[in-house]
């Protein structure tokens, strides 16, 4: 079988302030880091409104849509900008991962990986945030249990940031199991172990500064993967930020290129356990270019290798 790799033009077209961290040259890098790669590549889809509003109110899609300008950038929060290009991109990233669940259900592809931006993570349900517009893997996990009729579904992030706004956005969903590790204390400020959800589906994994590697994979080896296994998910979502490394100019836990190798190894087998391989990951941070286009060549080598087995 395979691996997809979906991305879209639209998404370079999403244009930041100088010097902001969330710039085109993030995708671009990327994109040059897998090319030539054993993929199938897939156009990413604008994502449909009702699928946005499985977790979005109409007021928040409206309000992002009413803020898109006609030239120049406009600022909607702190660390969010949006230029004539970005609801396009904003929609392709949401869209992108829809398309990547109908990819692994219907068969098409083992694995995907979604090389979108903006990112999602950091969207609550009202609020943007965090360089986020929508809720990319949230809208991603509804719609497979909505539409596919999955039972459950697994979000694993291991961006350096709490992944809020994919708890905002699932939290009140039982059928949804959300993980986050992340450095704390750092920005947004949640995440604390305490935050278990309504329903005990959420699971907060807080690391110290400059904990480094073998702390992570302990704490995963410990925490997650246990708790996703006992959630016994049809499908497993991945919130894939590489700012966690140790060339990350916004956060200082120290992981290398490897850690992020093993981690996807270790939810792909996960995944071939659980749930038939099926595995959708969705790119969110990672700031150093360097340090990014290296990593997610090595999440996507295993996407490939384990895809191709």
């Amino acid at each position: 079988m395979t691996t997809a790799l979906i991305t879209h033009p639209d998404c370079l077209g999403h244009v930041t302030p100088e010097g902001h961290p969330e710039q085109v040259a993030r995708l671009e890098r990327i994109l040059e880091a897998l090319e030539g790669k054993d993929v199938i590549l897939v156009k990413a889809p604008l994502v449909a409104e009702d699928d946005l509003l499985r977790v979005h109110p109409k007021s928040h899609v409206e309000a992002i849509r009413a803020a898109s300008p006609a030239s120049g950038k406009v600022q909607l929060d702190a660390d969010t900008w949006m230029s004539p290009g970005t609801l396009a991109a904003a929609h392709r990233a949401a869209g992108g991962a829809v398309r990547a669940v109908d990819l692994v259900l219907s068969g098409e592809a083992d694995n995907v990986f979604v090389a979108t931006r903006p990112p999602g993570h950091h969207a609550e349900r009202e609020t943007t945030m965090g360089f986020c517009l929508f809720g990319n893997v949230a809208v991603a996990a509804k719609y497979a249990l909505d539409h596919h009729g999955l039972k459950r579904v697994a979000v694993v992030d291991f961006d350096v940031h709490h992944g809020n706004g994919t708890q905002d956005l699932l939290e009140d969903e039982p059928r949804a199991f959300f993980a986050s590790s992340h450095q704390y204390p750092l920005w947004p400020g949640t995440g604390a172990a305490h935050e278990t959800g309504p329903h005990d589906t959420i699971l907060n994994v807080p690391l110290p500064p400059r904990s480094g590697g073998a702390v992570f994979r302990r704490e995963y080896e410990e925490k997650v993967f246990p708790r996703v296994r006992a959630f016994k998910p049809d499908l497993i979502l991945v919130s894939a930020g590489f700012d966690a490394h140790r060339d990350d100019p916004l956060a200082d836990l120290m992981l290398e290129t490897e850690d992020f190798a093993w981690v996807t190894e270790r939810l792909c087998d996960l995944a071939d356990e659980l749930c038939g391989g099926k595995l959708v990951s969705c790119l969110e941070g990672g700031y150093n270019l360097y340090a990014l286009a290296e990593s997610v060549a090595a999440h996507v080598d295993v996407l490939i290798a384990r895809g191709a087995a």
